[in-house]
């Protein structure tokens, strides 16, 4: 019995352990993505977060607004690191709008929408840089001064 609850004990120890190391990974991202809303531009949400491996995609959905120009930013792993997510930007019929991929996988991409968009943001990790890992994506708008005067 006793040997049985030494066991329990440690299972329970590794897997704080994995969680808490997880959870500090997930804070890196995200504090590095915040990074790219300084002024004038401010974040409007809680980041997207994605665990992925291999060729795996995740899809987040955002609405945007005509007159506005909004901003998307993705976490990076390091001061000096390879940027390691490729974001895709689509409207609502699926056509691509934009894709970082293109830029040598940007960290961010501003841009304006002419009226009233459903858009459809799809991320996945570059597999020349890394197999598995996190995906930190944020949406932000740029803050017009002149509308608070």
């Amino acid at each position: 019995m006793r040997r049985t609850t030494f066991i329990s004990a440690i299972v329970a120890f590794v897997l704080l352990t994995l969680s808490v190391r997880t959870n500090a990974q997930a804070d890196v991202l995200e504090n590095s993505a915040l990074s790219y809303f300084s002024n004038p531009f401010i974040p409007t949400n809680r980041p997207f977060k994605a665990i992925l491996t291999g060729d795996e995609t995740t899809e987040f959905r955002t609405t945007l607004f005509s007159g506005t120009t909004y901003r998307i930013a993705v976490g990076n792993k390091g001061e000096d690191a390879e940027q390691h997510v490729i974001f895709n930007v689509y409207d609502g019929n699926r056509n691509l709008l934009f894709s970082n991929h293109d830029y040598n996988n940007a960290p961010y991409w501003d841009f304006t929408v002419e009226g009233y968009m459903d858009c459809i943001i799809e991320a996945k990790l570059d597999e020349s840089i890394t197999s598995s890992g996190f995906v930190v994506l944020m949406t932000g708008f740029q803050l017009n001064s002149d509308e608070f005067k």
